[in-house]
């Protein structure tokens, strides 16, 4: 019998690495392209540690130097995380003060934001890439996209909890009348994305090595409300 068959070469865009180019330390590991940890490699430990440590957590992602592919498996799953929550919030069960302000067309909506929303974070990630830069900024805007979608999963939890939240505010608002309230019922709605800003703006100021977090959410808070009040400015004239 002739030799062994040789191991086949390393896919075609895959980078080729060899036992002699790896250099350890600790609980990490070096390549010629990039370093990775054994420690808390699973992806639920790694979310954990993200709610620990938003900024460490996005600084191991953007040293593993991650191929488009893994990114986009993470916006998508926000995505899809995205729509099942306010599906619940919105469509499913949603309180009564709820359904009187949102619109009537809100499945629509959801759908359409199923498909254009990993489309409109890309186009985000790039402005909010070009935004950073100008202001001190030293991340490339793959890093920015590390930091923006790694924040985005990381808070799709958030999301869901709060529309479970909304489901229990629905069904106890007949015999707790405080639910009726329209502050209390839409709490629910709004609260769940100081998670997502929050998140976003840590993995942000990490891959730009900005020294602090706050300017980051503070600016993109801002921005929120400022959408927002236009949103409803929009829909109370029927623009919308």
């Amino acid at each position: 019998m002739g030799d062994k068959e040789q191991p086949q070469e390393a896919q075609e865009g895959l980078p080729e690495v060899h036992l002699s180019d790896i250099e350890h330390e600790g609980d990490a590991f070096t390549t010629e392209y990039a370093t990775y940890q054994t420690s808390h490699s699973s992806l639920f430990m790694k979310v954990i540690d993200a709610w620990k440590d938003m900024r460490k957590s996005t600084r191991r992602l953007i040293d593993e130097n991650p191929f488009e592919g893994r990114l986009l498996f993470y916006i998508l799953m926000s995505d899809m995380i995205f729509f099942l929550s306010w599906s619940l919030k919105a469509v499913v069960s949603p309180t009564e003060q709820a359904s009187s302000v949102l619109p009537a067309e809100i499945g629509v909506w959801l759908i359409v934001a199923l498909f254009a929303r990993t489309a409109l974070i890309y186009a985000f990630s790039f402005v909010l890439w070009i935004a950073v830069r100008a202001f001190g900024g030293k991340g490339d805007w793959k890093s920015t996209r590390a930091g923006v979608f790694w924040g985005s999963f990381t808070a799709a939890p958030f999301g869901l909890l709060f529309a479970v939240v909304t489901v229990i505010f629905a069904s106890l608002e007949s015999s707790v009348p405080i639910l009726q309230n329209p502050f209390v019922a839409q709490a629910p709605y709004w609260l769940s994305l100081i998670p997502f800003v929050y998140l976003i703006s840590a993995g942000v100021a990490e891959a730009h090595r900005l020294k602090a977090t706050f300017p980051v959410f503070a600016s993109m808070t801002f921005i929120a409300m400022f959408l927002w009040l236009v949103g409803l400015y929009l829909r109370a004239n029927h623009y919308i």
